[in-house]
């Protein structure tokens, strides 16, 4: 069995602007077992994200809605949105890179 990735266990994987200067992402799982994976700490967490978007983990800030099996990402975004250096307006790939993450707990 290869290994799947968040975006495998997703009913939807989304980013986008929550105000010009923050991005908010979310993970719509299919089921219990792809939200618990999602929902794991060991998986998802603020160093993670820090890693995959270059920002401080201490900005991070992750939400864990376990009734609608959401995971909800929030950082601020690295240039205000419409800046001169800002090359998604909409924040509309940031979720790539999440959605490409290995669904595996480590051990």
């Amino acid at each position: 069995m290869t290994d799947q990735t968040l975006g495998d266990l997703a009913l939807e994987v989304r980013s986008k602007n929550a105000g010009p200067f923050w991005v908010t992402m979310e993970l719509f799982l299919r089921d219990d077992a792809g939200y618990a994976l999602a929902a794991s700490p060991e998986i998802v967490n603020e160093q993670v994200v820090a890693s995959l978007y270059d920002v401080r983990a201490e900005d991070v800030q992750i939400f864990r809605i376990p009734s609608l099996h959401v995971v909800k990402i929030s950082f601020p975004r690295p240039v205000p949105q419409g800046g001169l250096r800002d090359r998604d307006i909409h924040a509309g790939q940031h979720h790539v890179p999440l959605a490409a993450l290995a669904a595996v707990l480590p051990g």
